[in-house]
């Protein structure tokens, strides 16, 4: 079972879910792991690609949009997509969508960012986790 954490954002620009889902990946792979980012839509995943090559000032996030091939460069630690991991991404799972992540058992952690327009469909997604066995954690950012 993985550990599954909420981050329940007070910020309400809506570019806030997707700056802190840079934030929790950047620390992610700084801690040795891969990444998945699973946006809402294809248009949010482009948004998450752009924004991962700017968000930080100090170095490069290697990252690419996931594709149906292996990623590019094997230095790439962070993808970007709508649907599950590849089986080689399913360290840390940050999950930009509104519905919950229904193959969870082989994730080690699930990130889920919770915008303040979206907590009634977060409550759904930890009522879910929940009911499959896990025990979801709520953070206050």
């Amino acid at each position: 079972m993985p550990k599954i954490d909420f981050y329940i954002l007070s910020d309400p620009a809506p570019d806030a879910a997707l700056r802190y889902a840079c934030r929790l990946a950047d620390k992610a792979v700084e801690q040795g792991h891969r990444v998945f980012v699973r946006a809402a839509s294809a248009d949010e995943a482009q948004r998450l690609d752009d924004l991962l090559w700017t968000f930080g000032d100090r170095a490069f996030l290697p990252h690419e949009i996931a594709s149906a091939a292996a990623p590019s460069h094997p230095l790439v630690r962070v993808l970007v997509g709508c649907e599950i991991p590849p089986t080689t991404f399913r360290d840390v799972l940050i999950n930009l969508g509104t519905d919950a992540v229904n193959e969870i058992d082989d994730l080690q952690r699930i990130a889920e960012v919770v915008s303040p327009n979206r907590k009634p469909a977060a409550r759904e997604r930890f009522k879910m986790y929940r009911d499959h066995g896990a025990e979801p954690t709520t953070h206050n950012v």
